[in-house]
């Protein structure tokens, strides 16, 4: 690995012109903060430039592991901080018997150049006029932005550009190759590292996320949609109660009387994705105990807010959500679409990660990126994957699909393993999609084990 400074870290701006690299220590843990410099638009290496931040976390003693970059779910979430006393994230105290982990945020993501309305942009990013009286040395904001210049900045920031991020990382931190785990939206992301650069990978590990390739994605959203009407009914049927609770609160937010703790409101659309939480281990006896409290109390509002997905903190989630699936197409607002009737007529049928204009358009914070949003479903992307790269990438892959996955369905899952010359999908009803953080580090070790050729599927 490259020397390291031995300054404390700073925020710095875009405009950095070198890697940096510096080191500090938590308790049982080395840390090594990665700043690198990288184009908006990789096809543009000589434009405008943002910073892109990752941290590697190595265990005493590891120091001549090979490296091991952690691909986080979202999109839009940066990685986890990482701790030794507890692990924090759970997996990771595996991980580091076996390898140094890079904690990558990914572009528009905690620490790399943030999205958000009021964060500063690179200079050059877009051509913003200010208006008379203005401070014109101040940044460009994409809230100054019009939509279709918040779209075309926000097409920057999908999983091909973040690949081509983590080869720069990987090279300042002077790595011929490294390996991958992908969770989530970070399978998808991986996925793309296969069919791009598969000759700088030694072994990629899926738990969750290998997606479907190719147009029809619409048959993905009418799988899910299907699977979220029988999590709904297994949910009710577990608790009888919560039904007639789940559709007072429908009722309320029909009416305009449903309110958070801000005072802000909640329509029928959005309360529906209170249905992504049974989308993960426990979710349904989380939402259980949200629904048992009276909808005119302080704590249903306030931990409403809490549980509903899709908020202003990370605005790529929401506006980006859909565009991650793309492999050559429009998404055109696919859950939307394929929403069925029964779930249409039925408040207490519950969504998942079934993005819906109305999430948007409802939430203060969000908004401002409706129209930005509708422009980028509208958009025909560019394709992610190449099934012939994928035929070729000669490289060892594991993948944990999980039989019933709320959100990447198996047989989708299954189908693109079998492009992988070296694949091996361990699929397991035990877990849910948060099977990699919830097994604590049961699902990593199980994948390890099958890149290592110590363990079959």
């Amino acid at each position: 690995m490259p020397t390291s400074s031995s300054s404390a870290s700073s925020t710095v701006a875009p405009s950095l012109a070198s890697p940096s690299l510096t080191t500090w220590s938590l308790p049982g843990l080395a840390l090594t903060d990665v700043r690198v410099p990288a184009p908006l638009d990789h096809t543009d290496p000589s434009g405008p430039h943002i910073e892109v931040f990752a941290r590697v976390a190595t265990a005493p003693g590891g120091e001549d592991r090979p490296l091991l970059v952690y691909l986080q779910g979202g999109p839009g979430s940066e990685a986890p901080r990482p701790s030794a006393h507890p692990a924090n994230p759970p997996w990771l105290s595996r991980a580091l018997q076996d390898y140094r982990v890079v904690m990558l945020d990914q572009r528009g993501t905690g620490r790399s150049t943030p999205v958000g309305l009021d964060t500063a942009l690179p200079e050059g990013a877009i051509d913003v006029v200010a208006p008379p009286g203005a401070d014109h040395s101040a940044p460009a904001t994409l809230r100054e932005a019009s939509p279709s210049q918040q779209a075309d900045y926000l097409s920057h920031f999908r999983a091909d550009a973040i690949v081509e991020d983590a080869e720069l990382v990987r090279e300042a931190l002077g790595a011929r190759t490294w390996s991958l785990l992908g969770q989530s939206f970070g399978g998808f992301t991986a996925l793309r590292y296969l069919s791009a650069h598969a000759s700088t990978l030694d072994a990629a590990m899926f738990t969750g996320g290998l997606p479907a390739l190719g147009p029809d994605l619409d048959v993905v959203y009418e799988t899910t949609w299907q699977g979220m009407i029988r999590r709904s009914e297994a949910h009710y049927a577990r608790f009888p109660g919560d039904r007639d609770r789940m559709r007072r609160l429908a009722e309320l937010a029909a009416a305009g009387r449903l309110v958070l703790g801000d005072g802000e409101l909640v329509g029928v659309e959005r309360l529906r994705r209170l249905g992504h939480l049974l989308g993960a281990s426990g979710g349904s006896e989380k939402l259980h105990y949200l629904l048992e409290n009276e909808p005119d109390s302080s704590v249903l509002r306030h931990d409403l807010a809490a549980a509903l997905p899709f908020s202003g903190r990370n605005p790529i989630y929401a506006v980006l959500h859909e565009s991650c699936w793309a492999d050559g197409v429009a998404m055109d607002w696919a859950a939307e679409r394929t929403m069925p009737e029964a779930v249409r007529a039925d408040a207490t049928l519950l969504a998942g990660e079934h993005m819906h204009r109305e999430a948007i358009s409802e939430d203060p914070e969000l908004a401002p990126w409706a129209q930005a949003a509708g422009l980028l479903a509208a958009r025909e992307w560019p394709a992610l994957y190449d099934p012939e790269a994928l035929r070729a990438a000669d490289v060892p892959v594991a993948a944990a699909v999980y039989y019933d996955d709320a959100y990447v369905p198996r047989e989708f899952s299954l189908a693109t393993a079998s492009l992988l010359p070296d694949a091996t999908c361990w699929v397991t009803s035990e877990y849910q999609h948060n099977g990699l953080r919830a097994s604590g580090e049961g699902v990593l070790d199980h994948l390890i084990g099958i890149v290592q050729g110590t363990r079959v599927a």
